[in-house]
C-alpha cells in the first residue's frame, strides 16, 4: 500500500474530531464558563487533550475570544523566551491561553506563569494528574472508542477489527495515538 493511500496516515488521525463520552460541546463550554475560563483538560497519554485543546480554540475564537497556544513536551520541559514573551505582550483581557503539557513545568515556573497569565481571560491546560487547575474534562479511552476510530478509518465493520482494536489497546496501554501509530505498519 502506498503511503498516501494508508488510512492511519498521520494527516488523517489529526484531522479526526475529540469524541465525548459523557459531555457535548455546549456542555463543556458551560462549564469552562463556570470556570471562569481558567481550567484543565486532564488524561493520560493519548487520550485526545491535545486534540480537544486544539478544537476548543476554534470554539473560543467564535464566542469572540482570542487565543495563543504554547506547547510543551519531554523534549521541551520549559518555555522558549522569546514564544512566552511574545504571547504575554498580546494578553487582553479577551484573550485565553492554552498550554499543552503544563506538567512539564516546575512548581516555581508554573507558579510563576500563573502570576504572568492573570489578567487574560483564561488559561486552559492539558495536564496527565489534576490539580494544577480545576479539571474541566477527564479524557479517557476504551477499546470501544479505539474500535469506532478503526472502523471509521477503514470503512467496514468486523470482528476481527473489534479483537484486533482489543489486542492494540492492551499492547499500548489504552494509548490510542500509539495504537493508531501501529496500524500504520500493519493495516488489517
Amino acid at each position: 500500500m502506498r503511503a498516501r493511500d494508508n488510512p492511519f496516515r498521520s494527516e488523517v488521525i489529526e484531522r479526526l474530531p475529540y469524541r465525548f463520552q459523557d459531555a457535548s460541546w455546549a456542555q463543556l463550554l458551560d462549564r469552562l464558563k463556570q470556570l471562569h475560563y481558567r481550567a484543565a483538560i486532564v488524561g493520560q497519554h493519548g487520550s485526545g487533550k491535545t486534540t480537544l485543546l486544539e478544537q476548543l480554540a476554534d470554539h473560543l475564537q467564535e464566542q469572540g475570544f482570542s487565543t495563543s497556544s504554547i506547547r510543551l513536551d519531554e523534549e521541551h520541559r520549559n518555555f522558549d523566551g522569546k514564544e512566552l514573551q511574545s504571547v504575554l505582550e498580546h494578553m487582553s483581557s479577551t484573550h485565553i491561553i492554552l498550554l499543552d503539557g503544563a506538567e512539564q513545568l516546575s512548581w516555581a515556573t508554573w507558579r510563576r506563569f500563573l502570576w504572568q497569565t492573570r489578567s487574560t481571560a483564561g488559561l486552559i491546560i492539558t495536564t496527565h494528574k489534576p490539580g494544577r487547575l480545576p479539571t474541566l474534562i477527564e479524557c479517557r479511552t476504551s477499546i470501544e472508542l479505539l474500535c469506532e476510530l478503526v472502523t471509521e478509518l477503514l470503512g467496514v465493520s468486523t470482528q476481527t477489527i473489534r479483537d484486533q482494536s482489543a489486542g492494540l489497546f492492551d499492547r499500548h496501554h489504552g494509548n490510542i495515538r500509539e495504537a493508531l501509530r501501529e496500524l500504520y505498519d500493519t493495516v488489517f
